[in-house]
């Protein structure tokens, strides 16, 4: 079974990098994610900016063009950000808009409605979240009604599952990624969430896990499909993502 790597972070040194909150990430090539999951069936995924990189688009043009054309990208961009520019990335690769509500580098969580409708209207492109139970709670109502959203990590907290719950009921969109990251069962969250909408999760391998107190291992895919089985793994693990980063198999 083929997959595709919902949530991946490649981390170029010879690209701008920033300290955040006195953190700066080892480097994590393209080629370094090549080899480390060489062993495993992924020939397609999502490069994820992450805190880190904050607006910089150099390493992702680079790394989408060095991994190939079944590779995505998901941004970081100022609201300010000319329609012009949205539609070179879009050529590029990139598919959707990140907000990173838990460790900053994105654009504010004030311009999230505006800005998720505009790149939604004008590239089809989604947005993502990362954000922990509280950011969420506070977003809910809005996050219900945008066009095409997705949150990472599961949500992060136990007590955020009822609302996830509720999320995806709603047609949010959630990466079953960063199991390292969680304070409860990954894989019995999954299940129910499938249950719920079938359509709805998305595995991701979120390497290389920075900050993460534990990182991703190989047993976490081969767990997951071993609890989803059959048909659900490989929505879970492939055709949700393909489908909803723009793919058409």
């Amino acid at each position: 079974m083929n997959i595709f790597d919902a949530h991946l972070h490649i981390i170029d040194p010879e690209f701008p990098l920033y300290e955040n909150k006195g953190f700066l990430p080892e480097a994590f090539t393209h080629d370094q994610y090549i080899k480390r999951v060489k062993s495993l069936s992924i020939t397609s995924g999502a490069v994820v900016s992450g805190s880190f990189q904050k607006f910089d688009q150099s390493y992702l043009l680079h790394a989408l063009k060095s991994l190939g054309d079944q590779f995505v990208g998901v941004t970081q961009l100022p609201v300010s950000v000319s329609d012009q520019e949205l539609i070179r990335l879009n050529e590029a690769g990139v598919r959707a808009l990140r907000f990173n509500v838990r460790r900053g580098g994105s654009e504010s969580v004030s311009e999230l409605s505006y800005f998720a409708e505009r790149v939604y209207d004008l590239v089809g492109w989604h947005v993502e979240l990362y954000a922990d139970h509280p950011s969420l709670r506070s977003l809910a109502s809005t996050l219900e009604h945008l066009p095409a959203v997705s949150v990472d990590h599961l949500g992060l907290n136990k007590e955020g599952i009822p609302l996830l719950k509720r999320l995806v009921e709603h047609g949010v969109k959630v990466k079953a990624t960063g199991f390292g990251r969680l304070d409860f069962d990954a894989l019995g969250l999954i299940s129910q969430l499938y249950e719920i909408n079938p359509d709805g999760v998305m595995f991701g391998t979120d390497l290389p896990s920075t900050r993460a107190p534990k990182p991703f291992e190989d047993k976490h895919i081969y767990d997951l499909v071993a609890c989803l089985g059959g048909q659900a793994a490989k929505k879970v693990c492939w055709s949700n993502a393909r489908n909803f980063y723009g793919f058409r198999d």
